[in-house]
């Protein structure tokens, strides 16, 4: 998501107030001003990645040493220090509100019928995800691309990772799962078997639990999540509480958007020390373009297969009548690359275009756009399978079902903020021991798949307005006012 920014009046002024004609060499000046200052941050992102692949390749022939090499990439790590300091923060304060929110907002069959909704599709975006990318293997091209991230992987036996999941969903002390998580390592324990005529010394794998570096965000999402729902019950008594949290939200994001514009700078050091890294250049141009290819095919099936079905079978209803009276919002979707920004072109799309009832579609839609993100989700999990292929890591269930959970709660905190896919990707890629830096793997086509998803997003909230309304018809209704419900409200827009 795009950072946005405003005119000031003086060019308001100048642009709109000027009787010049349309064509006039200040309206094409005002008009050139406008999209670059609009569109200032991309340009600069894309800007650093080009700068980035320019120093990788002219870097390449001086055969640089792992140590230069490490010292290059310092802006780099630098900037994901940054991201790694704020994201905590920003998911926190984040569930929490959305949560209490959701509690205050869902009301009987409507409230249940949206959770419902929103957990479904997030999940099976997910799960399209993960199936897409195990399918197409889009990092498998060739072994030993990259050096894995953290030396020899240590294999990790099923039934102990799942014993793990459970530890940190559960964590002893929420402070310390801010920065530990639980993991099993094994060590080798002597063991004495006495036959009938001989005495044998086996050595037998014992599993011990201990904490390793790492932020245990499963924990803190399960704190978080329950912490919010026990605020949105207590009504007027948790209002000083809630304010703290959506007042930390609120500078949290704020730093977010003045920390993100140096990101063009570590992203340069990122790419470009990716690149030194390598030992085949072209092979990772094929991997990244089956990687843009496996999203895309991911979004594209989950928008125009899986919703339509949910659409159809619950409404008994065309969904592509129903996709079509959306078009306006999904291209601003596109062009902003922002849900929130898009908000009120797909309420007046909603309620104008589709007829859907006013009061459903302002509880909803603002909720949507905090709470469910499929598209967000479907990336992260592509993303962080796609990064363990690369370097060689074979992820076992447990792994994957941890990704599928962290992509679906961790997208919630990603909700308008700059490029929030890259910002949570970090808690998914370290929920599996996948290093942060691997995103410089990604982040040269992040800006164009943060597009398609945006759409996805912004496609799969209107999709569950009209699903809501077509199964809370008989609650709807009768709570409508005057005011509200216009005679068209009542009508079948299909």
């Amino acid at each position: 998501m795009l950072p946005h920014t405003k005119l000031s009046s003086e060019d308001v002024a100048d642009c709109h107030g000027s009787q010049e004609p349309l064509d006039s060499p200040l309206q094409k000046k005002c008009s050139v001003t406008s999209i670059l200052k609009g569109h200032a941050f991309i340009l600069l992102t894309v800007l650093g990645i080009a700068i980035g692949i320019a120093l990788g390749i002219t870097l390449r022939s001086y055969n640089m040493t792992a140590k230069e090499i490490k010292y290059f990439m310092f802006p780099g790590e630098l900037l994901m220090q940054i991201l790694q300091c704020l994201v905590l923060p920003l998911i926190a304060s984040s569930v929490i509100t959305a949560m209490a929110f959701a509690k205050r907002a869902a009301y009987g069959k409507i409230g249940l019928c949206c959770v419902c909704y929103y957990a479904v599709t997030s999940l099976l975006a997910v799960f399209t995800g993960i199936a897409a990318v195990v399918l197409i293997k889009p990092g498998k091209f060739s072994s030993n691309v990259t050096a894995p991230p953290h030396g020899e992987q240590e294999v990790r036996n099923t039934v102990d990772a799942f014993l793990d999941l459970i530890r940190n969903i559960f964590p002893a002390n929420i402070v310390v799962a801010c920065f530990r998580q639980y993991k099993t390592v094994y060590s080798i324990n002597k063991n004495t078997q006495v036959n009938q005529s001989q005495q044998a010394v086996l050595d037998e794998q014992m599993p011990t639990t201990v904490s390793v570096d790492g932020v245990n965000i499963l924990g803190v999402l399960v704190i978080c999540i329950a912490f919010g729902l026990i605020l949105g019950s207590m009504e007027n008594e948790a209002k000083p509480m809630l304010d703290f949290f959506e007042c930390l939200h609120k500078v949290t994001v704020r730093l977010i958007n003045i920390a993100i514009w140096y990101s063009p700078v570590g992203i340069a050091f990122l790419v470009g020390g990716e690149l030194l890294k390598l030992r085949d250049i072209s092979m990772l141009g094929r991997q990244i373009g089956m990687f843009t290819i496996t999203v895309i095919t991911g979004l594209l099936f989950h928008s125009l297969v899986t919703l339509p079905i949910i659409y159809v079978v619950i409404t008994q209803k065309n969904p592509f009548k129903f996709m079509a009276g959306l078009l306006q919002a999904l291209t601003t979707a596109f062009g902003t690359s922002s849900s929130i920004m898009t908000l009120p072109i797909t309420i007046n799309c909603l309620e104008n275009n589709l007829n859907m009832e006013k009061h459903l579609t302002r509880i909803m839609m603002p909720m949507a756009t905090a709470l469910t993100l499929d598209g967000t989700a479907l990336y992260e999990a592509v993303a962080a399978i796609f990064i363990a292929q690369v370097h060689g890591v074979e992820l076992n269930v447990a792994q994957i079902f941890i990704i599928s959970l962290t992509a679906t709660a961790s997208a919630t905190g990603g909700a308008g903020i700059p490029q929030g896919g890259l910002l949570t990707m970090i808690l998914v890629l370290t929920s599996v021991g996948l290093p942060p830096e691997s995103l410089s793997l990604i982040i040269s086509f992040d800006w164009l798949l943060d597009r398609f998803r945006t759409a996805a997003n912004v496609l799969a909230d209107s999709i569950g307005v009209g699903v809501v309304q077509h199964l809370c018809r008989r609650e709807i209704q009768p709570s409508c006012s005057t005011e509200e419900c216009s005679p068209q409200g009542e009508s079948d827009p299909h």
